[in-house]
C-alpha cells in the first residue's frame, strides 16, 4: 500500500494539494486545526474558507496573468477553480465567489474522496519524523509553535507583513436613490455582469471630508513585536493609502473612471466607492479595496460618510492580521521542498505568493510533485513560460532573497518573448502572445503527467 502524504492546513492550497495527490492515486491525510484551534480571521470550520475578499480577480485568460493562472488550473483539473466556477457571482470581468457554498462544497468533496482522510487537530511543531512526505500549507496564520519550529530548523528568521480585511455591508441598508449598479466601462457579457457592482459617488467636498475622517480616525495599535512589520503593497489599508497623498485613493480603489451616475448623468463624480456582491442571494456586498486597520467604532462612523451608506449595517467590519511567510528563494528548492529537510514541501501563502489564486496554484503544484515523487514517477515543475512555472521560479530563486516580499502573478515574471513574437507589438498583442505561449507549454507539461491508478 502506498504511504500517505500528510498535508498540514486545510485552506485553499492544502485543499487543492490534497485533491491533486488523491486524484493521482496517492492516499492523503489532510490536517486542519479548526474548529479545535481557531483564528481571529476564520468564521467556520470549513476547508478553503475565504476570509478576506471573495474575488479571484480577473478571469481574462488572454490579457491578464491571473486569468491565465485560472486557465492553467482548469486545464489541470483543479478543485478550487472548478468549484469557484460553480459558485461564481456576477463581477464584470472578474471571478467573484459565493463564499459559504464554495467552501462547503470543497469540504464535502474532499470528505467523500476515497483516498482523502481529514484529520481535525493542530500539528504542533515539526511534523513527526515518520511522516516521510509532508506539504505544509498553513497559510498566513501559521500557528506559533509550527512557525517557531521552522525557524529553528532553518536558522532563518521568518519574514512577515500585515494583511487586511475589507468590510461587508447588508445590501438592504444601501440607499439606492444615491447608489447605482454598473461595472466599470460596462464590462461583462451579460446584463448581470455589466451591473455587478454598486457605486457610491462623491463630489469634491464629500471626498475631502472623507479623507480628513480617514486620517483622523482611531487606528489599531500594534504590539511591540509587530511595529517593524511592513504592509504588503497589494493590500494596503485605505488609511495608509490616504497618508501617502490626498489624491491616492482617487487613483486607486475610488477612481471615478468608466462610470456614469444615472441619478445625475451630467455630473461627473469626483470619486466613486464600489461594492461587489459577496453571496449568491445578493444580500451581502463587500466594499472593494477598503481594507482597513481602523477600530470598529471608527469604521462605522467613517464608512457611513459614503453617500448611499449613511444607514449601512455591517455584516463584518474590516481587520488586520500579521502574515508570516518564508524567505523561499533561500529556503526552498525548485520543487518547493525545504532544503534543510526535503521531506517537507511548502505551498500557499507561506511560500511568499500573494492572493487566493496564487496560493491554490502552489497547492496544485505541490500536490502533483509530492504524488509523483511518492509514485516514483518523473515530474518537473512547469516551464517558466507558464503562469504556474513563472510564479514558482520566482519564489524559489528568481527573486532576490535579501529583498524578497510577497508577489502576485504578473507578466513581469515571465521570460521575454522571442524577438519574432514580440516585435513592435502593442500591449494587448504582447499579452496575447504571452498567454498563447503559456497555454501551449502548459498543455505540453500536462500531457505526460501521472494519472489516477
Amino acid at each position: 500500500m502506498t504511504e500517505p502524504i500528510h498535508i498540514v492546513g486545510g485552506g485553499l492550497a492544502g485543499a487543492e494539494a490534497a485533491w491533486q495527490a488523491a486524484e493521482m492515486g496517492v492516499p492523503v491525510v489532510l490536517h486542519e486545526m479548526r474548529p479545535g484551534t481557531g483564528t481571529f480571521a476564520h468564521r467556520t470550520d470549513a476547508l478553503a474558507e475565504l476570509v478576506c475578499s471573495n474575488s479571484f480577480r480577473s478571469d481574462d485568460d488572454e490579457q491578464n496573468a491571473v486569468g491565465l493562472l485560472h486557465w492553467e488550473m482548469r486545464a489541470a483539473g483543479g478543485l478550487v477553480i472548478a468549484t469557484a466556477d460553480r459558485h461564481a457571482l456576477p463581477a464584470g470581468s472578474a471571478l467573484a465567489i459565493d463564499r459559504e457554498p464554495f467552501s462547503a462544497e470543497i469540504t464535502a468533496r474532499l470528505a467523500a474522496h476515497p483516498r482523502v482522510t481529514i484529520a481535525r487537530g493542530e500539528v504542533q511543531g515539526l511534523p513527526p519524523a515518520d511522516w516521510t512526505s509532508v506539504i505544509v500549507a498553513t497559510g498566513p496564520l501559521t500557528s506559533p509553535a509550527l512557525a517557531a519550529a521552522i525557524r529553528t530548523l532553518t536558522d532563518e528568521r521568518a519574514l512577515a507583513f500585515f494583511d487586511a480585511i475589507a468590510p461587508i455591508v447588508h445590501f438592504e441598508t444601501v440607499d439606492l436613490s444615491k447608489a447605482w449598479f454598473q461595472s466599470r466601462y460596462d464590462k461583462g457579457e451579460t446584463e448581470e455582469e455589466r451591473t455587478a457592482y454598486l457605486n457610491c459617488p462623491m463630489d469634491r467636498d464629500q471626498y475631502e471630508a472623507f479623507i480628513d475622517a480617514l486620517l483622523a480616525a482611531e487606528k489599531t495599535e500594534f504590539r511591540d513585536w509587530e511595529k517593524d512589520t511592513p504592509y504588503f503593497e497589494g493590500c494596503l489599508p485605505i488609511e495608509v493609502m490616504a497618508e501617502r497623498g490626498r489624491e491616492t485613493l482617487r487613483h486607486g480603489p475610488m477612481k471615478p473612471v468608466g462610470l456614469t451616475n444615472p441619478h445625475a448623468p451630467e455630473a461627473k463624480p469626483h470619486a466613486v466607492v464600489q461594492l461587489r456582491r459577496d453571496n449568491a442571494l445578493g444580500t451581502l456586498y463587500n466594499i472593494v479595496g477598503f481594507q482597513t486597520k481602523m477600530k470598529y467604532g471608527a469604521q462605522t462612523e467613517v464608512f457611513r460618510m459614503i453617500p448611499g451608506l449613511e444607514n449601512a449595517s455591517f455584516a463584518r467590519l474590516g481587520g488586520i492580521h500579521r502574515n508570516t511567510f518564508l524567505n523561499s528563494p533561500r529556503l526552498l528548492d525548485g520543487r518547493l521542498r525545504l532544503r534543510a529537510d526535503p521531506r517537507l514541501r511548502f505551498a500557499g501563502q507561506i511560500t511568499g505568493v500573494e492572493g487566493y489564486v496564487e496560493s491554490a496554484a502552489m497547492g496544485l503544484l505541490a500536490g502533483r510533485l509530492a504524488a509523483a515523487e511518492r509514485l516514483g514517477l518523473p515530474l518537473d515543475p512547469p516551464p517558466a513560460t507558464t503562469a504556474t512555472g513563472a510564479l514558482v521560479r520566482h519564489i524559489t530563486g528568481g527573486a532576490e532573497a535579501e529583498l524578497f516580499q510577497p508577489m502576485n502573478v504578473n507578466f513581469g515574471l515571465f521570460p521575454p518573448l522571442e524577438a519574432a513574437r514580440s516585435g513592435r507589438r502593442g500591449r494587448r498583442d504582447r499579452y496575447k502572445a504571452y498567454t498563447d505561449r503559456a497555454k501551449q507549454d502548459f498543455a505540453a507539461w500536462l500531457t505526460p503527467a501521472p494519472v489516477p491508478a
